[in-house]
């Protein structure tokens, strides 16, 4: 094994407690991560890529031995998802080398996006952590506005470092890039933006972050050791991404689309759920 897909899947919610055992248009929500996380190992040579899922509750380890779901028990005291994943490291066969990061209440997340990931790793074994974004379109960038007038802190985008052109073709065309910055405000500022759309007149050139993250296995076991910044901790930004760029990793992001489906989040609460129903009644199984 050299890929490890983990899924940490944790019982105890506040606002969907057991949620990783909920149905999901007739579905359990963990079993249609853990066929995400299948569909995306089924395209790479037999064995090179892994699924596990890492939780803090017999009942869901009883319900994977049921599905045929190959689980872990693991410590209750973990803060994050990242920490629960480091432990499943040390628990699975194989020395994994890099490790994909799917949270057990993301089922709507699409394959392609863990494909991204680990072709990136795939072509260049030296990244340290990986993480997808999206070149938002003029009207998808309009939405994400409006959004941040009822909610400030909705959605997070990136700057990219200079490889990518000195021009907005630079983001528009290329689809790798590393990492210089994360921010809850639009980044960055748009002075003439009707400039910008005559020379792209459908994308613009923000990059919005989504937060599904892989890490070279031996970067992983130094995340959870460092304290968080005051970029990291919620005094400011609050981004977890940063306090990775505080420690000086290069951080490599990987340019996604959803191929006409909705952007969805991960479920959090009653609202979510529901939303996924619909998302699944429209678009079917992945």
């Amino acid at each position: 094994m050299k890929i490890l897909i983990g899924i940490p899947a944790r019982y105890a919610s506040t606002r969907l407690p057991g949620k990783p055992l909920l149905k999901i248009a007739g579905k359990e929500m963990l079993v249609r991560v853990w066929e995400i996380a299948q569909k995306t190992a089924a395209k790479y040579p037999t064995g090179e890529v892994h699924c596990a899922i890492a939780t803090e509750d017999q009942r869901i380890v009883d319900f994977c031995k049921e599905k045929n779901m190959e689980c872990y028990l693991t410590s209750d005291d973990h803060p994050t998802g990242t920490d629960r994943i480091a432990e499943l490291v040390e628990k699975v066969d194989g020395n994994p080398e890099f490790v994909i990061n799917l949270q057990g209440d993301n089922p709507t997340c699409p394959p392609w996006f863990l494909e991204a990931m680990i072709d990136s790793y795939r072509k260049d074994n030296s990244v340290e952590v990986v993480t997808p974004c999206v070149n938002l379109t003029w009207e998808t960038l309009s939405a994400l506005k409006k959004s941040k007038e009822k909610n400030p802190y909705s959605g997070t985008t990136c700057i990219v470092n200079a490889k990518a052109g000195s021009g907005i073709e630079g983001i528009t065309k290329e689809s790798e890039w590393d990492a210089v910055w994360f921010s809850k405000n639009i980044v960055p500022a748009l002075r003439k933006e009707d400039k910008l759309k005559e020379l792209s007149p459908e994308f613009s050139p923000i990059l919005r972050h989504i937060g599904l993250y892989s890490y070279r296995t031996d970067v992983l076991s130094k995340i959870g050791k460092v304290k968080d910044t005051i970029y990291s901790d919620g005094v400011t930004e609050g981004l977890e991404q940063l306090k990775f760029l505080n420690m000086g990793l290069n951080v490599k992001l990987v340019k996604v689309d959803y191929q006409g489906r909705q952007a969805l989040s991960g479920v959090d609460s009653p609202a979510d759920r529901d939303k996924a129903e619909e998302f699944f009644n429209k678009y079917g199984e992945y």
